[in-house]
C-alpha cells in the first residue's frame, strides 16, 4: 500500500491547475479594464463580474481537491491533514461568499478569506513528522520553511492591499505557492514505503 493513493495525487496536481486556469480564463471576461497586477482576485469573483461563474467554479473544485488531498494524504499528522481539509472548505466558503459589485469589500469575504489563508499557511507544520524516515515534504525543517514563506507572503499581500500597490501580484504568488505544496509533499511520498503507525 502506497503512502498516498492515485486520487489524492491526481486532487493535489489539479488543485495549481485550477487556481491559475480560473483565474486566468476569468480575467478574459473581464476584459481590459481589469488590472490583474494591482486588483485582488475576489474583484472577478464578485457579485455581477462578468466571469464570475468561471472562478466560482474553478475555487469550488479548487477546494474539493483540497479536501480530497487532505483525507489521502495518509503520512501527514492528522492535525495537518484537518487543517488542509478544513483550508479546501474555507476556499469553498470564499467563493461562495464574493464581494458586492462595486464595493471595497464584505466582512464575511474577509473573514473566510483570512480564516482559509491561515489554514493553508499552517497546515504544513501541523503535518510535519519528526521521524528521520518521514518522506522529505512532511519534515519539520522544509515544513517550517514552507509556513514561513507563507506567512512572509501573506504579510507582503496586506502591506501590498493597505497601500494599494501590486495586492493582485501579492496575492497570486501567495495563493499560488499554498496550492503547489499540498503537491509537493503529496510527490514526497510516492516513492516512500508506509511505516507502522501511519493513519488512514
Amino acid at each position: 500500500m502506497r503512502l498516498v493513493p492515485w486520487w489524492a495525487v491526481l486532487s493535489s496536481a489539479c488543485a495549481p491547475l485550477l487556481l491559475v486556469g480560473g483565474w486566468s480564463v476569468a480575467a478574459v471576461f473581464q476584459g481590459p479594464g481589469y488590472d490583474p497586477a494591482a486588483e485582488t482576485i475576489s474583484v472577478m469573483a464578485a457579485a455581477g463580474a462578468s466571469g464570475r461563474w468561471v472562478l466560482t467554479a474553478a475555487l469550488v473544485v479548487l477546494g474539493l481537491c483540497h479536501v480530497v488531498t487532505a483525507s489521502g494524504l495518509r503520512a501527514a499528522a492528522r492535525a495537518g491533514r484537518l487543517a488542509l481539509g478544513c483550508g479546501g472548505l474555507a476556499v469553498i466558503g470564499m467563493a461562495l461568499s464574493p464581494v458586492p459589485e462595486g464595493s471595497g469589500g464584505s466582512l464575511l469575504h474577509g473573514w473566510v478569506v483570512g480564516v482559509g489563508f491561515a489554514l493553508m499557511a499552517l497546515w504544513p507544520v501541523l503535518a510535519a513528522d519528526g521521524d528521520g524516515s518521514a518522506p522529505w515534504g512532511l519534515r519539520p525543517t522544509l515544513s517550517l520553511a514552507a509556513c514561513t514563506l507563507m506567512g512572509v507572503g501573506a504579510l507582503w499581500f496586506l502591506i501590498e492591499l493597505q497601500r494599494q500597490g501590486a495586492a493582485g501580484v501579492a496575492e497570486r504568488v501567495l495563493t499560488t505557492v499554498q496550492t503547489v505544496w499540498p503537491f509537493v509533499v503529496v510527490t514526497s511520498c510516492l516513492r516512500e514505503r508506509p511505516r507502522a503507525g501511519v493513519q488512514d
